[in-house]
């Protein structure tokens, strides 16, 4: 079925594990689908065979969920295309199973301003392809000093306010933001380093950089802005999120906030928790992120904090990156990978692993996400949107970069096998991706 078809009628899927993290639901049963939103569902729906004017889908036993919810990717759009589109990411997410994305505002121009929002807005409505919202910038021009128009942003759609790779580094700043941003109930998105500590290095401290000779970002450059952050929570009541969260003490240091009842949410990305400094090996490019990859118990500690429910959520962290901005020297190298296509299947290798349940994983990337952001997607129910992805998670297959959707191929994830791969992936009832058939 070409990408973008939409079904005529009804559908129903039978056969299917039906997953919904929201509600807590995870059994046998089957769902049916009506003009773009679902028509109903549950175990005993279709216990005979589904009329004959009903389109039937037979999931085999496969996972059917909602479609994944990305809070985390950098589109490229506008400014650097070449990079990106967001028709591009639409595909590259299909793809993955992804049905909605969430982007930065650190484009050309920055999003911190009305057309900037319904730029991306009228982009995603002309790519009609998976669902596409924005942040907007916490501070004009993503310069750390005067405030954006926050209300007025989140009137025009704007789902939270960050200045995407870069932290809000000003205290008078931040508890300027939180307090502003309290009082239209808006949340507020940090990148955690402080920057005077980060300055100028490249990978983390320690003896791996000190082995290779690369200028090192200690742990405590995150901690320290994460305890700063949470202290001006704590004195003005804002809403604050932790994003991609890498390290042991920012997991033990959440823990804690949440137990005194801050309203603090935090999420990660799958290079926290599939890897280590190890992976740079010798200068390689393409596991150079911000945060930088830490050592091995600081990924044991965001696998633990994701079990425990420290780290509410999972998000790609899609940071795509052209040639030429990566196969350069290690130091001169851009920040990032692109995660669409490796989302779900490095995920699903914590469930595999046995370090967390299947619901509770795919809730970190349905659920967890929507209710963060306050949108209405993420769960399976009657009348809601037919966003849906069918998993296949035990299908066995090797990572193939150079055949990723995305314009751009940086990851360090190239051969790599994995177990786990979205068989169809539906937004309000288009077949956006699809090996089923």
């Amino acid at each position: 079925m070409p990408q973008g078809t939409q079904r005529a009628g009804t559908v129903a899927y039978i056969n299917a594990r039906l997953i919904d993290p929201a509600t807590g639901l995870d059994e046998p049963g089957a769902l049916v689908t009506t003009g773009g939103v679902i028509a109903d569902m549950g175990p005993r729906l279709f216990s005979d065979m589904p009329p004959p004017s009903v389109d039937v889908v037979d999931c085999e036993g496969l996972i059917l969920a909602p479609g994944l919810v990305d809070m985390r990717t950098q589109l490229r759009d506008p400014g650097e295309e070449h990079k990106e589109t967001i028709a591009s990411a639409s595909a590259a997410a299909s793809v993955g199973g992804i049905s909605t994305m969430v982007c930065l505002p650190n484009t050309d121009p920055v999003i911190d301003d009305v057309a900037g929002v319904e730029f991306i807005a009228r982009r995603a409505r002309d790519v009609k392809a998976t669902k596409v919202f924005c942040y907007a910038a916490a501070t004009v021009g993503l310069e750390g000093r005067e405030l954006t128009e926050m209300g007025l942003l989140a009137e025009t759609g704007a789902l939270a306010f960050t200045d995407g790779m870069q932290a809000i580094a000003s205290p008078r700043v931040m508890v300027r933001a939180l307090s502003y941003a309290k009082t239209f109930g808006l949340l507020i998105i940090q990148h955690p380093e402080e920057p005077s500590l980060a300055k100028n290095g490249v990978m983390n401290s320690g003896e791996a950089a000190l082995r290779l000779g690369l200028p090192g970002i200690s742990p405590v450059a995150e901690v320290m802005m994460i305890e700063r952050d949470l202290r001006l929570v704590e004195m003005t009541g804002g809403r604050y999120h932790a994003a991609h969260i890498s390290t042991k003490e920012s997991v033990d240091v959440i823990r804690r906030a949440k137990q005194r009842g801050l309203t603090v949410t935090c999420d990660t990305a799958p290079p926290y928790f599939t890897l280590n400094e190890s992976a740079i090996g010798d200068y390689r490019t393409f596991a150079k992120v911000s945060p930088p990859l830490r050592r091995e118990d600081d990924r044991e500690a965001i696998v633990e904090g994701l079990a425990d429910g420290t780290i509410d959520a999972i998000a790609s962290d899609h940071a795509p990156h052209d040639q030429d901005s990566k196969r350069v020297p290690f130091a001169q190298a851009e920040y990032g990978i692109v995660g669409l296509e490796t989302l779900l299947p490095l995920a699903l290798g914590l469930a595999h692993k046995g370090q967390i349940g299947m619901a509770d994983l795919i809730g970190k990337m349905t659920n967890a996400p929507s209710t963060i952001l306050g949108l209405d997607v993420g769960h399976l129910k009657k009348g809601a949107p037919a966003d849906l992805v069918l998993i296949d998670p035990d299908k066995p297959w090797k990572i193939d970069v150079d055949a990723f959707r995305s314009k751009s191929k940086n990851s360090p994830y190239k051969d790599m096998p994995v177990q786990g791969k979205a068989m169809r992936t539906v937004v309000e009832g288009r077949v956006l991706h699809d090996l089923t058939e």
